[in-house]
């Protein structure tokens, strides 16, 4: 039994891009779908299918290197994490993304500022 589906997603994902895999095939729930989501709309992966049990993620690569270079859980089961909409923090320096899972649904970092959500900081991305 998985404790923290989501980490298991972003460590498939993780272990995918190090193994050069072209796809990866996680169990599909609603939080991932709206994880996976943001990824495609940020650039960092090609392309997202949504079978019936099953999301399959298409990694993108550019010149042969991950266009993901780090992936990190924030929020966990045994200490979940919580900011105010003006509290997001920037990653790497406003070179990655955090995503939040907030009242508006499940939104990354500027978006979440720009509707004035905080909310629980699900992970960072970049």
């Amino acid at each position: 039994m998985l404790t923290d589906p989501i980490a298991d997603m972003l460590t498939r994902i993780r272990n995918a891009h190090l193994a050069l895999h072209k796809e990866v095939s996680v169990p599909r729930s609603k939080m991932k779908e709206a994880l996976a989501a943001i990824l495609k709309q940020e650039g960092y992966v090609d392309d997202v299918r949504v079978g019936e049990r099953d999301i399959t993620i298409e990694l993108k690569y550019a010149k042969g290197r991950p266009a993901i270079s780090g992936l990190k859980r924030v929020s966990k089961p045994g200490r979940r994490v919580y900011v105010n909409c003006r509290a997001i923090p920037r990653v790497q320096n406003g070179l990655g993304i955090c995503i939040l899972s907030t009242s508006r649904g499940v939104l990354d970092g500027v978006s979440a500022q720009a509707e004035k959500a905080g909310g629980e900081l699900l992970c960072e991305v970049w």
